[in-house]
């Protein structure tokens, strides 16, 4: 299944929109200098009007006078300059430096936090993510400053506070693994936002992070899950809606059995930002006859997707598991899914999406011929997803693995002489030269 791309797309593009006019400047009060060299150094950074010039010209002054009164301000200018010039690295290193003078500036804090949110959810790098979550712990520890009013600090944290909760949340996914964190986290900054502002930017792409954290192993609740991926599909991007909608229906179907009921849910979510009280999943029944079901009302065996065929032999009843295995048996077959390990000689993956949620192998494809080192695929990797990889096995034995405190019951389904496919090339048209009739005349 595709990963998510639009949450980091959409959290990139939001700095901007986030950030307070109120937070532009926190020094209050007439700063005086009284050496006139330092105060001409000064007048003439700050009237620059070529952010590329301001820059050169903020940081030469900061440099020639380390120690100026002014330092803070500078550095407060120096932070809108290389945002206005999009570079995020110089952003960040004026907000670190603002933070080593003011430690409990709230702009600085923020600034800090956003980018470094950012790179954690594109690198996954934990001391990142960990360095952004306590900055965001230290800015909600936060008193208000006795000189701003409250309505102004209703209206600072208003907008800051919830991006704080989502870099905790992030780093309790990304780096600490307790999804239970992250789903405490993700609620309060859901909370902390007007309805419809989670209905586009932060709020939005936490909405499908909340839904997602509702699936991990340690946490999950897939009623919940539900809930929050028919949210998140209500108000995504048409492009991005493609993404979520299978999942979506995956886990309803796993809770429910069928997808009846789901579009009175899709309706529901719409409306409400959390499910209200009465909200509930009729359970389906159990697997084994879940598993029946499908046996007996299906017609064609070979039609069953992927999913639904390892389901059967995981949880259906001897005879059921049995009577699918005897159409799958020794067919070739694609093997869509992500590499948990691999060597020359075999590929474990995993398939289904509860083994790709639980990172553990529940198909096995020993290969045709051993590969080259070079071509050894890397855990992580997934065919079926990049264009031209796919790998192609036939079906050789299974075995049901009874379920665990993590992992719902499956099937381990082994395969031999696996290959990946080559890619086809296009023929070069041939040019052949004219016969000598049409020459003749």
């Amino acid at each position: 299944m595709k990963k998510f791309v639009f949450a980091s797309v959409m959290a990139v593009a939001s700095l901007s929109l986030v950030l307070p006019v109120a937070l532009r400047a926190q020094q209050s009060g007439t700063i005086q200098i009284k050496d006139p060299a330092e105060y001409n150094a000064y007048s003439m950074a700050i009237t620059q009007s070529n952010p590329q010039a301001k820059a050169a010209a903020l940081e030469s002054f900061l440099q020639t006078y380390p120690q100026s009164v002014v330092k803070g301000p500078v550095l407060d200018m120096l932070i809108g300059t290389y945002q206005q010039l999009g570079d995020s690295d110089k952003t960040l290193s004026a907000a670190s430096r603002l933070l080593q003078v003011d430690p409990n500036n709230l702009k600085a804090l923020f600034i800090s936090v956003f980018i470094k949110k950012n790179q954690c959810a594109k690198t996954s790098d934990a001391q990142t993510c960990d360095d952004a979550a306590a900055l965001a712990k230290k800015g909600l520890a936060l008193q208000k400053p006795a000189d701003v009013n409250e309505d102004d600090w209703k209206k600072q944290t208003g907008a800051i506070f919830p991006i704080f909760h989502s870099a905790i949340a992030l780093d309790d996914i990304l780096s600490k693994k307790d999804a239970k964190g992250a789903i405490s986290e993700y609620r309060t900054e859901l909370m902390m936002y007007p309805p419809e502002q989670t209905q586009s930017g932060p709020g939005l792409v936490d909405t499908l992070a909340l839904a997602e954290a509702y699936t991990k192993p340690d946490a999950k609740d897939l009623v919940q899950a539900v809930w929050f991926y028919a949210r998140a599909w209500n108000f995504a991007p048409p492009a991005y809606k493609a993404q979520i909608e299978p999942k979506l229906e995956y886990y309803y179907k796993r809770y429910h059995g069928d997808l009846t009921g789901l579009d009175e849910i899709k309706t529901q979510s719409a409306a409400s930002v959390f499910p209200p009280g009465t909200y509930t999943i009729t359970p389906a029944a159990t697997p084994a006859e879940i598993a029946h079901k499908v046996v007996v009302e299906t017609p064609d065996l070979t039609t069953l997707n992927l999913n639904d065929k390892e389901f059967i032999l995981a949880s259906g009843s001897q005879d059921d598991a049995q009577k699918l295995w005897g159409v799958m048996k020794d067919q070739v077959t694609p093997v869509p899914g992500i590499v948990i390990s691999a060597d020359a000689n075999t590929i474990k993956l995993a398939v289904s999406q509860d083994a790709k949620d639980a990172k553990i192998a529940d198909f096995i494809v020993n290969l045709k011929k051993p590969l080259e080192d070079k071509d050894i695929p890397q855990p992580g990797f997934e065919y079926g997803l990049q264009p031209k990889a796919e790998l192609d096995a036939t079906y050789d034995s299974y075995t049901q693995v009874p379920a665990t405190a993590t992992m719902a019951q499956t099937a381990q389904i082994v395969l031999r002489d696996g290959f990946i496919q080559p890619e086809v090339k296009k023929k070069a048209p041939v040019h052949r030269k004219p016969s000598a009739a049409h020459h003749s005349n």
